[in-house]
């Protein structure tokens, strides 16, 4: 419904708000907020093994490396390779606390237009604990018990290989998440204002046109990954017809 930030951000809080869903994302100073493609693969990784072996406690690896290896990265050394900014970006993820709330529209015919009130208000720490700082490697980590319930009760199959295809363009990793979590339950035609897809996807973009163009480039990108996805686009938005989710669910 929300996403992470496309780039790095200024501040160590964070908002995205789309429509009656708001996220607040805050991280320690010294730390800072995730952002970019490798905190999207890592969830992907994080939530793919707790759904698998239907545990809290997920094995990263002896090094930064292997984790690199597990996720078909490169292994690139240095203080600008792979390796480390992985590592970076897994610490600023596991130092994260996520808030969410979903308001309720109040009934027009009793109170009139708006938002009131609050359903699911949350709070997520994805690790059971919280790393207040740059956290020494640890080959594994136990996800927070919120978190890990999230993932058992409603995650989405993905396609870790199309994610790595994609890894290049966090966008293009909302776009194709986003898109095979709507067509797991789409069952008529809907159009998507490309208005709301920015306030959901847009991070930095300043005028609509440059999302709108943007948001094209990479859905080319994602229905060469996931040509099922029946969408049309035209200068409104997108519409999305029913299709196959790109991973079908099966019981585990």
């Amino acid at each position: 419904l929300t996403t992470l930030p496309h780039s790095r951000p200024d501040s160590h809080r964070f908002e995205r708000v789309n429509g009656r869903h708001s996220l607040r994302m805050s991280a320690p100073r010294r730390v800072g907020l995730p952002y970019g493609s490798y905190p999207r693969l890592l969830l992907a990784y994080l939530t793919t093994e707790a759904v698998r072996t239907k545990s809290p406690e997920i094995h990263l690896g002896a090094s930064p490396n292997d984790l690199a290896r597990q996720l078909s990265l490169s292994t690139i050394s240095g203080p600008r390779g792979t390796a480390k900014r992985l590592e970076d970006q897994l610490g600023r993820l596991l130092s994260t606390r996520l808030d969410w709330k979903t308001s309720l529209r109040l009934c027009p015919a009793t109170s009139g237009s708006g938002f009131v009130g609050a359903r699911r208000p949350g709070l997520l720490n994805l690790a059971r604990e919280i790393f207040p700082g740059r956290p020494e490697w640890r080959p594994k980590i136990v996800l927070g018990k919120h978190f890990f319930h999230e993932i058992a009760g409603s995650a989405v199959p993905v396609d870790l290989r199309a994610l790595h295809r994609l890894r290049i363009s966090p966008l293009a990793l909302d776009l194709y998440i986003w898109l095979t979590y709507r067509m797991s339950y789409l069952r008529k035609p809907t159009l998507i204002p490309w208005e709301s897809l920015q306030a959901q996807f847009g991070a930095k973009y300043c005028r609509p046109r440059d999302f709108r163009r943007s948001a094209r480039t990479q859905l080319g990108n994602v229905l060469r990954v996931y040509p099922g996805a029946r969408i049309a686009q035209n200068e409104v938005g997108l519409r999305l017809y029913p299709s196959a989710p790109h991973v079908r669910s099966r019981s585990l």
